[in-house]
């Protein structure tokens, strides 16, 4: 996407007194940190990152209580008590973060800061998804208890691909010893660095002055910082208009997008296909015999067919993959709403929505009935486990999503995963701090 603008006003991207957690403290920093908070997997993964280490970023992202007040209330506790412990200090002064991941050969490096938060309609930071309210909900009370950015979202912007700029205080920086340096258990390498010269801060503000971003990841996040900017004085300039962000350069780095998968919790298999036998010729309905990665390729195929414009789903969960591919026209005519861009009403996670659950399964968009999850062998083990639906997608083309978004059309919400992610623990940024 080309990120620049004479109408954008612009990312302006402030340094801040880091919180990040003292090595001495702690086990290891690789033991602290978590995914984000909606990657990990209930309660499995939650359960291995607490068990990693006493004081891992989970209890504050993922708190457990009875109920949601206690639970933002535990967290709030947890984070002053390791304040007071020493487990957490801020950082001496102000700085920018170089963050590096590293993987074989997959490579990225960004910026980590203080965003100035912008409202939809300036076009400075362009979302691509819908959100949940309640979700937004909760991570404002968690926010507001916490006073805390406990994890950055994942923005991209596009340069002109050559070394000046934010890009060049980027291969500088890491020329230097870093602040941390950790590998955590996917294989993934992390090294993080402090910006602080005036001068190179002074090269980032400039290069970024007249660029826009993509939200990859933390559509919720970006929501619930504006909520909560709009809940103080406006116009005031004070740390609840601005939000941790980590903005990577596509230019130089470009991301992985992946599908996130539907669990549908209370339907089996068995039900979703003879409703579908119900309405004759709504979709082709095929089993796929062999492994998981074999039927992810005959997703794959089905889509690519249709010049990646096909609409397919694979169905799991009886211990069997059904693969279910060429819809009716005529359904999608009359269930998919006609006040939306083409590109919108031929994802997957459109007529996933709007044809599949809504009118053949008849199925509400609410956790107890639907759980968003992005990996894809958690999601089939779940279903099999709980004798529920699991609903496999495959992923949006990322020229699509760029698209939508410049025309400032949001797609159905969980619809991309981009990567990889930042880990969540390696920087924190206190409200509290000003």
């Amino acid at each position: 996407m080309n990120t620049t603008g004479p109408a954008a006003k612009g990312l302006r991207l402030i340094p801040f007194r880091g919180l990040r957690y003292v090595p001495e403290r702690v086990g290891s920093l690789a033991a602290v940190t978590s995914p984000p908070y909606d990657v990990v997997v209930r309660p499995d993964g939650l359960l291995h990152l607490e068990s990693a280490d006493p004081h891992n970023i989970v209890r504050l992202i993922l708190p457990q209580a009875a109920t949601a007040a206690d639970r933002h209330r535990q967290a709030a506790d947890t984070l002053r008590r390791w304040l007071a412990e020493g487990v957490l200090a801020p950082d001496t002064e102000p700085a920018l973060y170089v963050y590096e991941q590293r993987k074989g050969d997959l490579l990225q490096r960004g910026v980590i800061g203080a965003l100035a938060l912008s409202a939809p309609a300036e076009g400075v930071v362009l979302p691509h998804e819908d959100v949940m309210p309640d979700i937004v909900e909760d991570r404002a009370a968690l926010m507001r208890a916490t006073a805390t950015n406990l994890e950055p979202l994942l923005l991209t912007y596009r340069s002109e691909g050559d070394a000046t700029g934010t890009t060049a205080v980027i291969e500088r920086t890491v020329r230097r010893t870093p602040l941390l340096s950790t590998t955590t258990d996917d294989g993934f390498s992390h090294r993080l660095w402090s910006v602080t010269d005036p001068a190179e801060l002074a090269e980032i503000e400039r290069d970024l002055a007249d660029r826009q971003a993509l939200i990859a990841d933390g559509h919720h996040r970006w929501a619930t910082y504006l909520r909560l900017r709009e809940e103080h004085p406006p116009g005031a300039a004070g740390p609840w208009a601005y939000g941790l962000v980590l903005l990577v350069d596509t230019a130089r780095h470009p991301l992985q997008v992946r599908a996130i998968h539907r669990l549908l919790h209370r339907l089996p298999v068995a039900d979703a296909l003879a409703a579908l036998k119900d309405v004759p010729g709504s979709f082709r309905v095929r089993t796929i015999d062999g492994t998981l990665r074999e039927a992810v390729e005959a997703l794959s195929e089905a889509v690519t067919a249709g010049n990646g414009t096909a609409n397919a789903f694979l169905l799991a969960g009886d211990g069997r993959f059904h693969l279910i591919d060429r819809p009716d026209p005529a359904l999608l005519a009359g269930t998919v709403p006609v006040d939306r861009p083409a590109e919108w009403r031929a994802l997957d996670a459109t007529v996933l929505h709007s044809t599949l659950l809504d009118h053949i399964w008849k199925i509400p968009d609410a956790p107890e009935h639907i759980s968003y999850i992005h990996d894809t062998e958690a999601v089939v083990e779940q279903a099999e486990r709980h004798g529920s639906t699991a609903v496999l997608l495959h992923p949006v083309r990322e020229e699509v999503v760029r698209e939508l978004a410049r025309q400032a059309v949001t797609m159905p919400r969980k619809s991309t995963s981009f990567g990889p992610k930042p880990a969540t623990g390696l920087v924190l940024r206190s409200l509290a701090d000003g």
